[in-house]
């Protein structure tokens, strides 16, 4: 196992690209399967994750070609199996999104529990309904799930949550059902449009594409295509944030603003002010940051939703910001019971934040962060505390980074491009 050793308090300069988008690199793995022609697909990003999926895929019979550092082509003639493998689909929860592209395409799948994340429960129920109102069948079995049809047929669906990965095996299965298939209630983060866009590079016909209702009209079959990943406004986010700590001035190039509206205006409740330059955006240096209180003076609440609402996968990076911040701000984290349990890390460093419960915690800055030793509980908390550490006073040595690692591409070479202080090290050594 690997660590990662920070020296903080060094303000962080410089450009910075972002990668492509790994919760749509995710899915858009799975779709390449969905046709025996090939798939090229660009700006797909060099991580943990990505990796696993490319696997999964060549076990099920897809040739995958690395045509260059982030791009591959998937070409799956036929396929050599409609089982995933069980000690590939455990290590990542998005091998869940094989479920719809080989039904669609076989009719058929086996697959483990999903992996990833341990953030809280995370319910599959929305993507079995989904599947038995199109016409397949599952079971339960002690080693995961089995699903089957003998014909898939569209229908008018409203999703009991607006679920990101039961919207895309949805997408992927209807797009080649016999008739109309209607998904309402769905998600539409930059991600699933995304996945639908090369659906429609594909030759699915799909309507209503960035909204919460998409009409999928079925085609008989579909096409290879070339496609390009967008990037990664996580990632984004994420540079966001660890810029307004360190008080440096950072260029995040082709980061595109169009999807960062309320993660900008979050932020700026927080004091941190964010520039568009173009497809650029930029980061002032030496920001005091400050919270902006509600009318009266009230103290804001900071919650995430669904798209285009302030994303889950930020409340650990904003909680970390919050900390730097003068003021005092509540969060609240709405979908994942376990996400805020990270904050005892940021606590053991210096942090005034009080856990109210499973979903809540207030927070009350700035305070003076204090390098120690800590662990990456998930992807998104893992890197809250590289945020946290390049801030602190001292050392701060980060274990269990293969969570970071499974989300962010090379991270500590991006940083160090940036003047951090920060190493990798082997537990070993």
């Amino acid at each position: 196992m690997s660590f990662f050793r920070i020296e903080g308090g060094v303000p962080l300069n410089g450009s910075v690209q972002v990668s492509g988008n790994k919760n749509e690199a995710l899915p858009v793995v799975a779709a390449a399967l969905l046709t025996d022609e090939p798939v090229t697909l660009r700006n797909l990003p060099d991580i943990l994750d990505v990796r696993v999926m490319l696997e999964v895929a060549q076990a099920l019979g897809a040739e995958v070609t690395r045509l260059g550092p982030h791009d591959v082509r998937i070409h799956t003639p036929r396929l050599a199996s409609t089982r995933v493998p069980d000690d590939l689909g455990r290590n990542v929860r998005a091998s869940i999104l094989f479920a719809g592209a080989l039904l669609g395409r076989a009719r058929e799948v086996q697959l483990p529990p999903p992996g990833g994340d341990v953030i809280g429960r995370r319910r599959l129920d929305t993507h079995f309904d989904g599947f038995t109102a199109l016409g397949a069948a599952f079971q339960v079995n002690p080693d995961g799930y089995a699903l089957h049809a003998d014909r898939l047929a569209g229908a008018d669906l409203l999703l009991d949550e607006a679920s990101v990965t039961a919207t895309e095996n949805l997408l992927m299965a209807a797009a080649v059902a016999d008739g109309t298939t209607v998904l309402g209630n769905c998600a539409s983060e930059p991600h699933v449009q995304g996945l639908a866009r090369m659906l429609v590079s594909m030759g699915a016909d799909i309507e209503g594409i960035g909204s919460n209702r998409m009409v999928v009209h079925g085609v008989s079959r579909l096409g290879g295509c070339d496609y390009a990943i967008g990037p990664d406004y996580l990632e984004v986010g994420s540079f966001i944030g660890l810029a307004a700590v360190t008080g440096g001035q950072l260029r995040i190039e082709r980061a595109a603003p169009e999807h960062l509206r309320m993660i900008r205006m979050v932020f700026r409740r927080l004091g941190v002010e964010t520039l568009v330059d173009g497809e650029d955006v930029v980061v002032p240096g030496g920001q005091q940051l400050r919270i902006r209180q509600d009318l009266g003076g009230g103290i804001p609440k900071i919650d995430d939703a669904i798209w285009p609402q302030f994303p889950t996968d930020l409340m650990s990076i904003a909680i970390t910001v919050a900390t730097q911040s003068q003021g005092t701000v509540l969060f609240f984290e709405k979908m994942f019971e376990g996400r805020m349990f990270f904050v005892d890390h940021l606590i053991g460093m210096g942090a005034q934040i009080i856990l109210c419960d499973p979903h809540r915690v207030v927070v009350v800055g700035p305070s003076r962060l204090v390098g120690q030793r800590v662990q990456s509980p998930d992807v998104r908390a893992g890197m809250a505390m590289l945020i946290a550490a390049l801030c602190a006073q001292g050392v701060t040595t980060i274990h269990n980074i293969r969570n970071i690692d499974r989300g962010y591409e090379r991270i500590d070479q991006k940083l160090r491009s940036l003047g951090a202080r920060i190493e990798r090290f082997s537990d070993a050594a």
